[in-house]
């Protein structure tokens, strides 16, 4: 029987996501998610919403966000447009610059989806391994003729490193295409690269509103880049692809710049603090600029203490890279409460024996 699926989708894999519990009590620590509640002020902006009614269609470039965003950010409204999150924003930019047979690039191990989008354009994704210290090395800005776009998660996902303003400034300008800046974690960072997209077209950042705003389940995120690009994303954009209850979500969260240091800060403290203590259990780890830590230990069976946890309703992220170091897999541990953490390596000490 004919099914008239393109062969490139029946071949892919497709991206599979964090587990995901939907019931009972647990400790979620996989995905990234912050673990505190999102600002107060979500609630009274999704009420005034409601009460006007929802029988008209949204604004579909989200313009009362992409206000908000601007004074936050440092750019133009006119250099931002929202999306259903941070992976619509992706698929926006491949559809927009990767055509079939064209390339993809993006670092190795980083974000799994990167490699699912190209497949979905019948694309190639190229795929350049970090060194063993989690540095970019010269094939990643190597020219060649098919390359259309260049994703770079900073900070990388599972690791939590990243690159300075000027490293990726420097990268830019050996690139013979755009490159992607992928920012969902760089909340949790010292600096970011919004603002370079003020003295260039090269460079394209993204964001999300998921990890450092406690949106994940609302799904907001958006892009920032120079207005003759944003031009062209909205020919690719579905028309409204934000409704309006999360554009004002999403508006009332980004302007609650209060709530925004103090969770960040509470969430880059426990981090901090947690890193040495997941170190002094025998794990390896990496600085983290993100909102999680990356636990590798190659005399280890990291698929058991994961799954010893997960026994427990403890969630973290066993990720398997087979092309990279220590025998390719890792534990990504999200960062919790303090009361959270505290759990999770009392029960990781319990299982190591220590």
């Amino acid at each position: 029987m004919k099914n008239g699926i393109r062969p490139n989708i029946n071949e892919m894999p497709g991206y599979v996501p964090g587990e995901q519990p939907q019931a009972g009590t647990f400790i979620k620590l996989n995905t990234n998610e912050c673990p505190y509640l999102p600002s107060s002020r979500i609630a009274d902006a999704c009420m005034e919403v409601i009460q006007r009614g929802l029988n008209r269609y949204p604004d579909p470039m989200a313009g009362t966000f992409r206000k908000a965003a601007s004074e936050v950010v440092g750019v133009p409204p006119e250099y931002i447009m929202a999306g259903n999150g941070s992976d619509d924003i992706l698929t926006i930019l491949t559809r927009t610059f990767v055509g079939e047979n064209e390339t993809l690039r993006l670092p190795y191990p980083s974000y799994i989806l990167y490699k699912s989008l190209a497949q979905i354009q019948n694309a190639k994704s190229e795929e350049i391994p970090f060194d063993s210290d989690w540095n970019l090395t010269p094939n990643f800005s190597a020219p060649t003729p098919d390359l259309k776009l260049v994703y770079l998660p900073n900070p990388n996902s599972p690791s939590g490193t990243r690159l300075t303003r000027a490293q990726i400034a420097e990268l830019a300008d050996a690139l013979p295409c755009p490159l992607v800046v992928d920012e969902a974690y760089a909340d949790f960072a010292d600096e970011n690269c919004a603002t370079l997209v003020l003295e260039r077209k090269d460079i394209i950042v993204t964001r999300t509103m998921s990890k450092a705003y406690g949106l994940a389940g609302l799904r907001f995120g958006y892009v920032i880049a120079h207005p003759d690009l944003i031009q062209q994303f909205v020919k690719v954009k579905d028309s409204y692809n934000c409704d309006a209850l999360s554009i004002a979500a999403a508006s009332a969260a980004i302007s609650d710049r209060e709530w925004f240091t103090e969770t960040t800060g509470k969430i880059r403290k426990t981090r901090d603090w947690m890193r040495p203590e997941l170190e002094k259990l025998g794990f390896h780890t990496v600085q983290s600029h993100a909102n999680f830590i990356w636990c590798t230990q190659a005399g280890w069976d990291l698929k058991s203490i994961y799954l010893q946890l997960k026994e427990q309703n403890i969630f973290v992220r066993y990720m398997v890279y087979d092309k990279w170091q220590d025998g390719g897999c890792g534990l990504r541990i999200s960062i919790g409460t303090d009361e959270e953490s505290r759990i999770l390596l009392e029960r990781l000490a319990a299982i190591l024996g220590k």
